[in-house]
């Protein structure tokens, strides 16, 4: 669910600047700080209540950053930097803590940093062609939004009653749908990079103004 900031997308110019202390940045780094509270309040008193309101609060100002952004004009290479690292941490924060609570099974929770690591792979052939990212397309959205919804439920289910049930039915429903849409995003993003290295001439990774104006986001998709 995040968002690019100030990144440059195939045919998009880069408007990012070199601001740090931005509103947009200090609420990521405010999400960054919610990663270890998340796991402290699940994994210690395991106040799932209280852990779920720092997901919701995470989902929010997720938004709400690329919101201020946008409406301020405080898009910075920073930032374009900080707000998916802290989506992928969030996922991986999660998925690790419901992993620990025997909520989900452990291939979930490997399952999904793979699909991460295993993206991160393909940034050097990128950057043989002047990118470093690829733009973000409607499957890793997608995705995004099965699993955002997917974890909440899944801890809702661990528990008992009619709510429990309902909540682990409908966690799984989404889990199974974003954890697919997640790798076959992944692989798409794979298929893309190989035309890519098909289609255009090597070159070395520039950083200057004539580098080949493509996504220099951090990593093979600009954000998802």
């Amino acid at each position: 669910m995040s968002r690019t900031r100030g990144t440059r997308t195939a045919g998009r110019p880069e408007t990012g600047g070199s601001a740090i202390w931005t509103w947009p940045n200090v609420i990521s780094l405010l999400r960054l700080l919610g990663v270890p509270l998340f796991l402290w309040l699940v994994l210690g008193p395991e106040a799932d209540v209280l852990a779920l309101v720092v997901l919701m609060l995470s989902g929010v100002t997720d938004w709400l950053d690329g919101y201020l952004a946008r409406r301020l004009n405080q898009a910075s290479r920073l930032g374009e930097i900080l707000d998916p690292v802290a989506d992928r941490l969030y996922i991986l924060a999660v998925v690790v803590g419901l992993g620990l609570r025997d909520i989900v099974p452990w291939w979930v929770v490997i399952l999904l940093p793979l699909r991460d690591a295993f993206l991160w792979c393909l940034v050097p052939f990128l950057r043989t062609r002047g990118y470093s990212a690829l733009p973000v397309h409607f499957l890793g959205k997608a995705a995004t939004f099965n699993l955002l919804y997917a974890f909440p439920l899944l801890f809702v289910g661990d528990g008992t009653g009619a709510v429990a049930t309902l909540g682990k039915v409908f966690g799984w429903a989404f889990a199974i749908w974003g954890i697919g849409l997640y790798w076959w995003a992944g692989l798409l993003y794979a298929w893309q990079v190989r035309k890519l290295l098909a289609d255009r001439d090597r070159r070395a990774p520039d950083l200057g103004a004539d580098r080949e104006p493509g996504a220099p986001g951090v990593g093979p998709e600009a954000t998802a």
